[in-house]
């Protein structure tokens, strides 16, 4: 399975999560590459160089680095994305 099919399946598992406070979105490539410039993070075109950074995400938030972007892992990803968005948004006002 290539990384591409892996972030589509665990994207349509994420879908159907019960009990998170917001739904996070689609574990995509491109959606968890616009989650990561959020958190200043840019990241190229390879899924290797994605895989990586989801690895290095979960090492730092205590989640298994396994480098799938799994529930947990988008959970967070939003919530600190969104966290910096509004800190941003805080210091502009």
């Amino acid at each position: 399975m290539s990384a591409r099919e892996m972030f589509n399946a665990v994207g349509t598992a994420v879908g159907g999560l019960i009990g998170w406070p917001e739904t996070p979105p689609p574990a995509d490539p491109a959606t968890l590459r616009e989650l990561f410039a959020d958190l200043g993070v840019t990241i190229g075109d390879s899924d290797e160089e994605l895989t990586e950074m989801v690895c290095a995400f979960q090492a730092r938030v205590g989640l298994d680095a396994d480098g799938v972007a799994g529930p947990h892992t988008v959970h967070l990803l939003v919530r600190y994305a969104k966290e910096v968005r509004e800190r941003h948004l805080g210091m502009a006002a």
